[in-house]
């Protein structure tokens, strides 16, 4: 039996995402999509083999599977009636998630699961085994074009303008709690980081804004009980959405397929 899945959003991951499933994924069935702009999605929508229903967010908690891929200012719109109905809930905002850790507790109350993607990281099983162990410390330096960068709340607030930077400059120090809360759009990495491993505020993150690459890049080093590792991965902007990675979509995808699969690989 398939399992239904409905997304939040149909942008640089939710319209991929909702492709893939349309082309066919063994063990899912896209039922329902929630937008701001029904007209573009209806547009987007043309060409799938069996277009899914255009519904309110609140309405996703119809399906077995529900996939936040939306502004996180509409997370809890979407995220509680999926808890509260028992439903598997995969967030792409996961910086959404670290202040609102109460839903945990909701879905133990509701039976509903919160699955985290890996999102445009690497190596989280690796993470998560070292912190069944001590860890010293958890560190990711994340590098962005200026542009990939642009708009976010930090920023703003500490009048910090982008729009001329020649070298690599680091516009943040601090731990993952404060990194997700000032760049929401940027760093949902930092929030996946924090919770596979020591947490949001022992997890220590630097973001640079640096017009020498061309890649959204994102480096962590462990020094743990068990091993001592540093990983690295350069994501490839999306073309409607330079803050993502195209990875980004594709991690999704594989989540959700792990989800289904007789088969699954790594922890």
């Amino acid at each position: 039996m398939n399992r239904t899945v409905a997304i939040a959003g149909l942008g640089a991951i939710g319209l991929p995402l909702a492709r893939a499933l349309d082309a066919g994924v063994e063990g899912l069935s896209l039922i329902a999509v929630a937008v701001r702009d029904r007209a573009r999605a209806t547009a987007a929508l043309a060409g799938f083999r069996q277009p899914p229903a255009l519904v309110e967010l609140a309405e996703l908690a119809a399906a077995d599977i529900v996939v936040e891929a939306a502004p996180a200012a509409v997370f809890d719109t979407i995220a509680r009636p999926a808890i509260e109905a028992g439903r598997v809930f995969v967030p792409a905002s996961v910086g959404a998630l670290l202040p609102r850790m109460e839903l945990v507790e909701l879905a133990r109350q509701t039976g509903a699961r919160i699955v985290v993607p890996t999102g445009a990281l690497l190596g989280l099983d690796a993470v998560r085994a070292a912190a069944e162990g001590p860890v010293d410390s958890i560190t990711m330096v994340t590098r962005k074009p200026p542009a990939g960068l642009a708009g976010a709340p930090y920023l703003l607030q500490h009048g910090i303008d982008l729009s001329h930077v020649t070298e690599a400059r680091r516009v943040f120090a601090g731990n993952a709690l404060d990194a997700a809360a000032g760049f929401p759009a940027n760093v949902n990495v930092a929030a996946a980081l924090a919770l596979a491993g020591i947490g949001p505020l022992r997890t220590r993150v630097e973001i640079w804004a640096d017009p020498g690459v061309t890649r959204n890049t994102h480096s962590i080093t462990v020094e743990a009980a068990a091993a001592r590792f540093t990983m690295t991965i350069e994501n490839v902007p999306s073309e409607d959405n330079p803050r993502t990675g195209r990875i980004t979509a594709l991690s999704l995808l594989a989540c959700l397929r792990g989800l289904v699969s007789t088969l699954k690989v790594g922890s």
